[in-house]
């Protein structure tokens, strides 16, 4: 079977499942393996032994999901250009608002 680690990796699925089924303490583990505590402590807590994915689970915002709907509300009744847009939801909901994260 092909397993698939990232580059910065000190253990394995193997190794991960036996560091989840060990009941010594958890400095003894890491000596075994090499590792510090803190990863024994990590791979105790999970359920499973495989690498989480490291890309954001959500798209970070600006805008409140009221704030985006009424963004999207104006885009499609005024029919604007998003350089129009853009000064009018700056002027009215939220200046902090990106050109890029309204367009998304």
């Amino acid at each position: 079977m092909l397993i698939s680690l990232h580059k910065q990796a000190t253990t394995t699925p193997k190794i991960r499942a036996a560091i989840q089924a060990s009941r010594e303490p958890a400095w003894v583990v890491a000596e075994r393996y090499g590792i510090s505590e803190q990863t024994v402590w990590k791979w105790r807590g999970r359920d499973d032994v495989h690498d989480r994915s490291h890309t954001p689970h959500g798209l970070q915002t600006t805008l409140a999901p009221a704030q985006e709907a009424v963004a999207v509300a104006l885009r499609k009744a005024l029919l604007l250009p998003l350089d129009d847009l853009i000064a009018v939801v700056r002027e009215f909901l939220n200046p902090q608002v990106s050109r890029s994260g309204l367009d998304r």
